[in-house]
């Protein structure tokens, strides 16, 4: 890939691509807030709201991978922009929608869409930024960019559904599509990355995102029919056991054995699937508290959350200064345990006009320091893999998602009933997300001790002495050291 040369250039490069990443997870959840209006609008039945909120999700996260491999054959740059163009399309079939089945469909291109995008976004991201300081502060602007999307789609929906209205939701789109496009063609150089003998193993690809799609559509189910969504999660199991059988005989797996060994990708997978788990499913559960039990509207509701999205940008600044001292998986453990105690801080403050967005605060500077620490574990890989680890790590954020709301709308709804008028906050439903953050902080806590043990003994370790060989030459053959984060 042709380098970026300048200071300027590459500033330039990183905010397009994490822009990539803002938008493309910005589609996550900014439909939620809007969800009523449209339902009325389209004159769909409630239980649409499930589809059209869980199939950009089922997309994203089912194609990842998929993606990922795109950019391998075909160039990441070159995908980026195809990408772009389709969730354009998609964003004009979602705006003329006249049916929930349309305007579902038009979610899920978009999800597809974005899906192909971000790998090969980060992908570049890490290509362009120099290993050291550099590249920590672009990780930390990506992981700032992505964990802001998440928690502005509340807050953008919700205002553009009361001003304008939800068709505007997707208007919007067509011409941040276009200036992103223009901005990365003139941004990012082009990539020589392209290598056609890269094979796309459709067959797993398929197997793979339908048993996502199976998972998710499975977890929008069980709060309100059971039965089905049980079905449909031992039909992702069985689909999830084809794939790895697939994937373990082909000559081009999705993923490799030799990358899920890398124990920095898998702790990094762990943690970018316990942020979303822990935040994205309890604010979903504060924003319907608040529209469904204390009948705020879908603009006071979002802008209870725009605090969540202002930590973010704060706490994935400081990540990125903090990380030049401490071992990541001790960042994410100090994120993740910020995020346990403002879970927890839920229950009593659930109806305090003060104390409820100092909640979501605290919630979003814990993920903005776990995010990042997460993300560049996962990404501390061999150059070549980083597009196939970005998949990885984004579809186990989405499946966090998915698993996090359905886990914590089914206790809400079988011990206080789904949020509706008068009723209690879920306060079991919120200590039970604390107590999966906590214990996350536990585990890393242990594995950060480790990883700073082991740094300090490889970097006691005295260098082995030179060789001289046949030739006469000097070869100092130390050990490596090994990074703290690994």
């Amino acid at each position: 890939m042709a380098k970026v040369k300048t200071t300027a250039s590459v500033r330039l490069a990183v905010v397009s691509l994490c822009l990539v990443q803002f938008v493309d997870v910005l589609g996550v959840t900014v439909v939620v807030t809007a969800l009523p209006a449209m339902l009325a609008s389209l004159r769909a039945p409630a239980g649409a709201a499930s589809l059209i909120s869980a199939g950009y999700a089922m997309f994203f996260g089912g194609l990842l991978m998929l993606g990922a491999r795109l950019g391998d054959r075909f160039g990441h740059r070159r995908v980026i922009l195809a990408g772009l163009a389709v969730f354009a399309v998609a964003a004009v079939l979602g705006a003329t929608a006249t049916s929930a089945a349309a305007l579902t469909a038009a979610r899920c291109l978009q999800g597809a869409a974005a899906a192909v995008s971000v790998p090969s976004a980060l992908r570049l991201l890490t290509t362009i930024t120099e290993d050291g300081p550099q590249r920590r502060a672009a990780i930390a602007f990506w992981s700032a960019a992505g964990a802001a999307a998440g928690a502005s789609g509340f807050v953008i929906g919700g205002v553009v559904t009361d001003l304008v209205g939800w068709r505007a939701v997707f208007w919007a789109y067509l011409p941040l599509a276009v200036a992103l496009a223009a901005a990365i063609g003139r941004a990012v150089p082009p990539d020589g990355a392209a290598d056609r003998s890269v094979r796309l193993n459709l067959a797993s690809s398929a197997v793979f995102t339908l048993a996502v799609m199976a998972f998710v559509v499975a977890t929008t189910l069980l709060p309100t029919r059971g039965a089905a969504g049980i079905l449909l999660l031992v039909l992702a199991l069985v689909l999830a056991g084809l794939f790895a059988a697939l994937d373990r005989r082909s000559g081009a797996p999705l993923l490799p054995g030799f990358l899920l060994r890398q124990r920095p990708l898998r702790q990094g997978a762990l943690g970018g699937l316990l942020n979303t788990l822990t935040t994205s499913s309890a604010l979903t559960l504060v924003t319907l508290y608040l529209q469904d039990t204390r009948g705020r509207s879908p603009l006071e509701a979002g802008l209870t959350l725009l605090p969540f999205s202002l930590a973010v940008i704060a706490g994935s600044a400081a990540a990125a200064a903090v990380l030049a001292r401490w071992p990541a998986q001790r960042v994410a453990a100090a994120g993740l345990a910020l995020i346990g105690g403002s879970d927890a801080a839920l229950i009593p403050a659930a109806d305090s006009a003060w104390a409820l967005p100092v909640c979501v605060a605290a919630a979003g500077a814990g993920i903005g320091l776990a995010s990042v620490a997460t993300t560049g574990l996962g990404t501390s890989v061999p150059a070549a893999a980083r597009a196939t680890a970005s998949g990885i790590i984004n579809t186990a954020a989405q499946l966090g998602t998915a698993l996090g709301i359905a886990i914590l709308l089914l206790v809400a709804a079988v011990t206080t009933g789904l949020p509706a008028p008068h009723g209690p906050p879920p306060a079991l439903a919120w200590a039970l997300a604390a107590a999966i953050s906590l214990t996350g902080a536990a585990a890393f806590g242990l594995w950060g001790r480790r990883a700073a043990s082991a740094g300090r003994s490889q970097s006691s370790r005295p260098a082995q002495p030179a060789h001289v060989s046949s030739r006469g030459t000097a070869e100092c053959r130390t050990l490596p050291k090994r990074a703290p984060h690994q």
